[in-house]
């Protein structure tokens, strides 16, 4: 967690509560979203937001429908999703290098 602080990252799940049996995003059921664009109103100095897979970038970018800071879909980091070679993702990730401080 210092880590993040000493580079100003957040991390807010995108769900505030949903029942799911496993690991896998179609086994949600009864999803709560977050309020995110509450949360982001509070952050004047917020350059962009990042979800981590398909699923959360889904939900996520039509709750900020209208932001003015980058919306950034990413691969999921879950080693269920093989779809993407772990070398490709990362390469996907090193994007928000950008918007480190």
């Amino acid at each position: 967690m210092d880590a993040l602080r000493e580079h100003r990252i957040g991390l807010w799940d995108v769900f505030a509560s949903a029942k799911r049996e496993g690991s896998l995003d179609a086994a949600i059921r009864e999803p709560q979203a977050n309020a995110l664009g509450e949360l982001t109103a509070t952050l004047p100095a917020l350059r962009a937001v990042a979800f981590n897979g398909a699923t959360a970038a889904k939900i996520g970018t039509k709750l900020l429908e209208h932001a003015d800071f980058a919306l950034l879909p990413l691969p999921s980091s879950s080693p269920a999703y093989a779809a993407m070679p772990l070398a490709q993702k990362q390469q996907v990730w090193m994007g928000l290098r950008k918007f480190l401080l």
